[in-house]
């Protein structure tokens, strides 16, 4: 695996716009993301690691999961704004995940399980924070929401076994957090 800012093998187009998110384990992000958006404007969404510390050799899961490297298991997403925008997408992404855990969702923990956004440009990271400021008024009044947004610095895909990990096994683990709330957290 080489680093980059975008995924070598995200499917875009040429009026495509990117997002990377983390939202704590990638597998129940990926599944939501795909599942909701597939016929709405999602071109397609690949898991990764996002935003660690330069590290030798490849970036695994088994040294994200070490604590050691600081990369976020993170979902990268293309996707056509003229059928979906980036506020419909990031009004989701808060409502599928607890963004006022630090470094955990569920019995998930350590900082792989962050929340975050990654923004691929200035514009889209102005949309970022709006969306954050909106979610903690609708969503999560009396809690802080605690997701970071900055600019995406660094990307490795994840292992083929874990992309599309859900879907190949239906039975697999996924985390308790990644559900779409319908009422704010009280």
């Amino acid at each position: 695996m080489s680093s980059s800012i975008i995924s070598p093998t995200l499917k875009t187009t040429p009026s495509s716009q990117l997002i990377t998110v983390a939202a704590g384990c990638f597998w129940g992000v990926e599944r939501v993301f795909k599942k909701h958006f597939a016929s709405k404007g999602l071109i397609d969404a690949k898991v990764g690691y996002a935003n660690g510390i330069p590290i030798e050799g490849p970036v695994t899961y088994e040294k994200v999961c070490s604590g050691s490297t600081n990369y976020a298991e993170a979902v990268q997403i293309s996707y056509e704004p003229s059928k979906l925008s980036l506020k419909e997408i990031l009004d989701i992404f808060f409502r599928i995940h607890d963004p006022t855990t630090v470094n955990s969702q569920g019995p998930d923990k350590g900082t792989q399980y962050r929340s975050a956004i990654y923004f691929h440009s200035e514009e889209d990271g102005a949309i970022a924070k709006q969306a954050k400021e909106q979610s903690q008024k609708d969503w999560f009044p009396g809690y802080q929401i605690v997701t970071q947004i900055e600019p995406l610095k660094i990307w490795y895909d994840g292992e083929d076994y874990h992309q599309e990990y859900l879907d190949k096994n239906p039975g697999g683990y996924e985390c308790p957090t990644h559900f779409l709330r319908t009422t704010p957290k009280i």
